[in-house]
């Protein structure tokens, strides 16, 4: 399947989408404390969604072929909780938690999808630092886009940021293409290839969002289906962007007022002013 180029009212329509679901992270982030549940954390998700922004959760019900459905509006994943942690009642954030909460919204069609880390309280030295490396190689992935070069260069800057850094990169989940489809071509790895990968050109979106462990890259998937957790039950985090690859490099459409600017590092996109 080819890679859809992606009209200019398809990218304002994206645009929003990003916007909506980078919202709903900023509404979430206060309610991320001890003592909440992640079940609680997901209804307040839905309630915002649905009856705020006038979105359809993209999550709730969702079904790849051979799975069964996906039964809440967000993906909360603690600690050694890699993704696609399912919310429940029963499970309760505690102090030093690192927590992402991964959630796309529809709106008008097009599809906004974003994640964050948060943590829980007061952080711990270890969990501080698998959030900030995280972010830090989710950007130096996204910083690598630019026309011309191909999706291979953002494997290449998110293994080479990791290995200097001292964590793995987990090769069994990648990032996507993204429009009126939620999982779109290309499939995006997050680490070197040998097969050749498409050419970046502009009008290209898709979502970077690298996970990545503290310990080796090895997960296994839970029981239930969904939850993927990591094999030595290490640390994992992970942040996740939509990208456009632009004229001249890229833009970031997962943009609100509670998004954090990127590394210094980073010389290819500044947070906007006027959010």
């Amino acid at each position: 399947m080819a890679i859809k180029i992606k009209t200019a009212e398809d990218i304002a329509g994206l645009r929003v989408a990003g916007r909506l679901a980078s919202e709903l992270l900023d509404y979430l982030t206060p309610f991320v404390k001890p003592g909440v549940t992640t079940g609680e954390l997901d209804r307040l998700a839905y309630d915002y969604t649905v009856n705020v922004q006038k979105c359809i959760p993209a999550c709730l019900g969702y079904q790849p072929e051979g799975m069964t459905p996906y039964p809440a509006t967000t993906c909360i994943s603690i600690n050694h909780v890699v993704c696609h942690g399912i919310p429940s009642d029963k499970k309760k954030l505690k102090a030093g938690d690192i927590v992402n909460i991964d959630v796309t919204s529809i709106k008008d069609g097009y599809h906004g999808d974003t994640s964050r880390m948060f943590i829980v309280g007061k952080p711990t030295i270890a969990g501080k630092r698998m959030v900030e490396l995280a972010f830090q190689t989710m950007w130096a992935g996204i910083d690598a886009v630019r026309p011309g070069g191909t999706f291979n260069d953002i494997g290449k800057a998110c293994q080479a940021f990791a290995d200097k850094n001292g964590i793995s990169v987990v090769r069994d989940y990648g990032g996507h293409g993204i429009g009126k489809g939620f999982h779109e071509e290309p499939h995006v790895n997050h680490f070197p290839v040998r097969t050749p990968t498409p050419v970046f050109e502009p009008g290209m979106v898709f979502t970077v969002e690298p996970m990545v462990n503290a310990g080796r890259y090895g997960v296994t998937m839970l029981g239930d289906g969904w939850t993927v957790v990591t094999k030595d039950h290490s640390l994992s985090a992970q942040w996740e962007h939509m990208v456009l690859v632009t004229e001249t490099g890229y833009d970031i459409l997962t943009v609100s007022k509670g998004t954090q600017a990127p590394p210094d590092f980073v010389k290819g996109w500044k947070l906007p002013e006027n959010l």
